[in-house]
Order: structure tokens, then C-alpha cells, then sequence
């Protein structure tokens, strides 16, 4: 996939670890682990809202697009 969900680059410059996030947005360790490890198909807006709230962050800083050959190192078709 071309998205990127960097959640685990936020947590570490907030010095934050997935129990206390999953407790201040009230997600489960589970959904955010998916999204932690890029596992996740869609992100609903209510989501990445409280995850901006929780981490001090703007959308952008969790979400990035990738070119396809970056993301394994080779081009896909």
C-alpha cells in the first residue's frame, strides 16, 4: 500500500506506549497495534482525530504517502 501510517514514530517522540494511548482515546491495544504495524485498511476521521488529540500531532504527521518502489525497494505493477 502507498500509505503509510508512521504511529509508531509519534508514540516515540511523545514517549508514549500503546496502553496509555489505547487509554486516552479509548481504542483497543489491538486496532491500535494494526494501525502501529501498517496492517490497517482505512482510518476513520474520528480516529486519527483523537490520535492528533492524544499525540499533539497534526494528520500529516501520522499519515504519509510512499512512491511504491519505496516501500519494499522494488516497483510493483
Amino acid at each position: 500500500m502507498a500509505i503509510r501510517i508512521n504511529l509508531d514514530v509519534m508514540m516515540a517522540k511523545r514517549k508514549m506506549g500503546l496502553t496509555e494511548l489505547s487509554k486516552e482515546v479509548d481504542i483497543t491495544m489491538a486496532n491500535l497495534s494494526i494501525l502501529k504495524n501498517n496492517k490497517a485498511k482505512a482510518v476513520r476521521f474520528t480516529t486519527l482525530d483523537a490520535l492528533c488529540r492524544a499525540l499533539h500531532c497534526q494528520p500529516g504527521d501520522l499519515i504519509e504517502y510512499v512512491e511504491r518502489e519505496e516501500e519494499d525497494g522494488k516497483e510493483q505493477i
